[in-house]
């Protein structure tokens, strides 16, 4: 488990949280909330959010206009990550990604075994970085989320956690 060196100072990062639904809105956005309370919790800042169509092109044409935002540094999706006909977010984020995270959806379903077993094998959980933000796809219950929170994105988005994390890559991302 990572470790927080509390001699270092906290520095936010600005998220996004785009919910993926035909039919979820934010008074029943039960994932949607539970990252927004999580990620305000923990000391980060809501930039946005949304809760977009479960079609590619809903899902990258927001994608697009967030990775543009100079002042959003991570987007996290939830839902459209299972198997049925209309799960397209791993497709959509693949389409606008410069680089996958591949360790993110091992990691993900590697912890998610503990928690609900076999059945972790039908998330396609993902991330990658796309022009110097980072995107993360998670499944779209409140639990997948707080669990995806808990135990990789809180360590890895605190730049205090050791021995690394992402927000120490974040001034790099868009080297060549």
């Amino acid at each position: 488990m990572a470790k927080i060196d509390e001699t270092r100072p906290f520095i936010p990062v600005n998220i996004a949280v785009m919910t993926i639904s035909d039919s979820r809105t934010e008074d029943d956005d039960a994932s949607g909330a539970t990252l927004i309370a999580r990620l305000q919790a923990a000391g980060h800042h809501l930039a946005a959010r949304a809760i977009v169509r479960d079609d590619i092109e809903s899902i990258t044409k927001q994608l697009a206009a967030w990775i543009e935002d100079d002042h959003i540094d991570a987007v996290i999706t939830t839902g459209g990550t299972g198997l049925t006909g209309r799960d397209v977010t791993p497709e959509a984020l693949r389409a606008v990604i410069d680089k996958e995270i591949e360790g993110f959806g091992e990691l993900f379903r590697m912890l998610s075994y503990d928690i609900i077993g076999p059945s972790t094998i039908q998330s396609r959980a993902m991330a990658g970085v796309a022009a110097g933000t980072y995107l993360f796809a998670l499944p779209g219950s409140p639990s997948a989320c707080r669990d995806a929170w808990d135990l990789i994105l809180a360590h890895q988005l605190d730049n205090r956690a050791r021995p690394c994390n992402f927000v120490e890559l974040m001034p790099r991302l868009k080297e060549r």
